[in-house]
C-alpha cells in the first residue's frame, strides 16, 4: 500500500466530493473513482458511503483517515529536507485572495512565477468571497481579516488605500464636489450590502449613505466598470482605479480609506518547499507594487 493511493482517499475525505479533491489533485475525476475503488479491494473493506450530495466516510474509512494524516505529515517532513534548487518546485499550489487584488496584482506575477518553475502549478481563486483554509479550499489566502483561531501562520501582508473615484464625464455633469457635504444627491456605485463577506468592505457607512445607486454589485472589478461609465461615484482601491487616467479621485484629502490584506497558510504545509518559495514570492510581489498599493504611484 502506497502514499500515492492513500492520498486520494485523504482529498476525498477532507473534500467530499469526487470532482472537488480531483481538482485538488490535478486529476480527473474519474481518475479518483478509480484509485478509490483499488483502495477499497486492496482493503477489503468500504471507506466511503456514496451519497446524493457526494462521498461521506465509513466507520472504516474514519478509523483509516488519521493513520493516512500522520502519513502525510511524515512524508511531508521528508519532502522538506529535500532542497527545491536540486530538481525545482513542483506540484500544485492554490492561492486565495480577493477578486481585484488576485486579478491585477497577482495574476500577472504568479504567471510568471510559475513560468520559472514548468513542474509547478499555481490555482489562483480570485473571488468576491472569502475562502478558507480550514475547509481546504486554498493552500495560501490573502484576506481582509486576520484569521482568528486554527493552526495557520498568519502574516501581515501590506495596507492599501481606497478613494472615491468618478468619470471625468460624470463630474462635468454635476455640481462641483469641494466637501461631504456636496456628496449629497450624488448618485453612488457600491457593494450590495447583505452580500458583503467582509465588514471591512463597509466604507461608504464612514463617509455617508448615499440617497441613491446606479448599481451595487458583489464585483469590485464590475464597480470599476461602471464608473468608468459615468453611472456615479465609487469608492475603488488605488491599485485599481489610482492609474486610471479615465477617472479622477475626488475630495482626495476628506475621502480615503485604509484596508489590509493577511496572508496565512496551513500549519502543516507551511514547511513544503512550495509553499514556502510561493508565499516569499507573494510578499516579495506586494513589496514591490507599494506605491501602487497606497495610491503613490506616479502614473
Amino acid at each position: 500500500m502506497d502514499w500515492d493511493g492513500l492520498r486520494f482517499f485523504l482529498e476525498l475525505a477532507r473534500s467530499g466530493t469526487l470532482v472537488t479533491a480531483a481538482r485538488r489533485l490535478a486529476v480527473d475525476h474519474t481518475t479518483v473513482a478509480r484509485r478509490i475503488q483499488a483502495l477499497e479491494k486492496q482493503m477489503g473493506t468500504t471507506l466511503f458511503a456514496r451519497e446524493a450530495g457526494g462521498h461521506r466516510l465509513t466507520e472504516a474509512g474514519r478509523r483509516l483517515q488519521p493513520q493516512v494524516e500522520a502519513m502525510e505529515r511524515a512524508f511531508q517532513a521528508v519532502e522538506s529536507t529535500a532542497p527545491a534548487s536540486q530538481e525545482g518546485l513542483s506540484g500544485l499550489v492554490r492561492v486565495g485572495a480577493t477578486e481585484g487584488f488576485g486579478t491585477l496584482v497577482l495574476a500577472p506575477r504568479l504567471a510568471a512565477f510559475a513560468r520559472q518553475h514548468p513542474s509547478l502549478v499555481i490555482d489562483l481563486l480570485a473571488m468576491p468571497r472569502l475562502l478558507h483554509l480550514s475547509r481546504r479550499e486554498a493552500d495560501i489566502v490573502i484576506s481582509l481579516e486576520r484569521p482568528a483561531r486554527g493552526p495557520v501562520v498568519v502574516r501581515k501582508l501590506t495596507d492599501y488605500s481606497l478613494h472615491l473615484y468618478a468619470s471625468k464625464d460624470y463630474l462635468a455633469s454635476q455640481p462641483a464636489i469641494e466637501n461631504r457635504e456636496d456628496l449629497r444627491g450624488h448618485t453612488f456605485i457600491s457593494y450590495v450590502d447583505d452580500l458583503l463577506f467582509s465588514k471591512e468592505l463597509q466604507y461608504l457607512d464612514e463617509l455617508l449613505r448615499p440617497d441613491s445607486f446606479a448599481l451595487r454589485s458583489t464585483s469590485i472589478l464590475a464597480q470599476h466598470q461602471a464608473t468608468l461609465s459615468g453611472a456615479g461615484i465609487a469608492v475603488l482601491p488605488a491599485f485599481i482605479a489610482g492609474g486610471d487616467a479615465r477617472l479622477v479621485r475626488i475630495l482626495p484629502e476628506q475621502a480615503s480609506f485604509t484596508r489590509t490584506f493577511w496572508m496565512s497558510v496551513s500549519a502543516e504545509t507551511r514547511h513544503l518547499a512550495r509553499m514556502q518559495a510561493t508565499w516569499n514570492f507573494i510578499c516579495e510581489t506586494v513589496e514591490g507594487q507599494q506605491p501602487s498599493l497606497m495610491g503613490n504611484a506616479s502614473t
